[in-house]
């Protein structure tokens, strides 16, 4: 799932999407009320591919947490749970480091879910495109680095046919 374009701005509530780039920031739409409105490069601008979740062994990314959500939840909104149900609700999907975690993140993350899902932006699709393109990635990653091996083979090859050329 891409989550790049959509943000989170301080003192702004919800989550807004990009819509264009402006001399002095970004044009983004709000998925609250749809209204648009100029996020000026002094406001506190947050991408949610940027946020994750603090987790018992790693940072788990923020889409990968919505996408658990979401494939227990059938893409469907759900009530966001009561202030003491908070953390058992969101340990029911992802093991999470609940002394590193607020109540307060824990009651926007379910709150954005279901932003994400009411605006079509988190759906079955989105993420079997993520994972597609993850997979993408993966194999141009390791393409490449067998590309380096075997240039850095040759590299030495040469470099021993020199020193051979050079010992005669």
């Amino acid at each position: 799932m891409d989550l790049t374009g959509i943000f989170t701005i301080g003192g702004k509530p919800g989550l807004q999407k990009l819509v264009a780039k402006s001399a002095n920031g970004v044009i983004v739409e709000s998925l609250v009320d749809g209204k648009r409105f100029n996020a000026y490069s002094s406001y506190k601008i947050s991408s949610l591919e940027d946020i994750s979740i603090y987790c018992e062994n790693e940072d788990v990314p923020l889409a990968d947490v919505l996408s658990k959500i979401a494939e227990k939840n059938e893409f469907k909104e759900i009530n966001v749970p009561k202030k003491e149900d908070l953390f058992s609700e969101l340990n029911s999907y992802i093991p999470f480091d609940q002394e590193r975690v607020y109540e307060s993140d824990v009651k926007k993350l379910f709150t954005w879910y279901n932003l994400l899902v009411k605006n079509h932006l988190l759906t079955p699709e989105s993420i079997q495109n993520s994972e597609e393109e993850k997979e993408v990635e993966i194999e141009e990653s390791e393409s490449k680095e067998k590309v380096a091996d075997t240039q850095k083979k040759e590299s030495e090859l040469k470099e021993d046919k020199v020193s051979e050329k050079e010992k005669a």
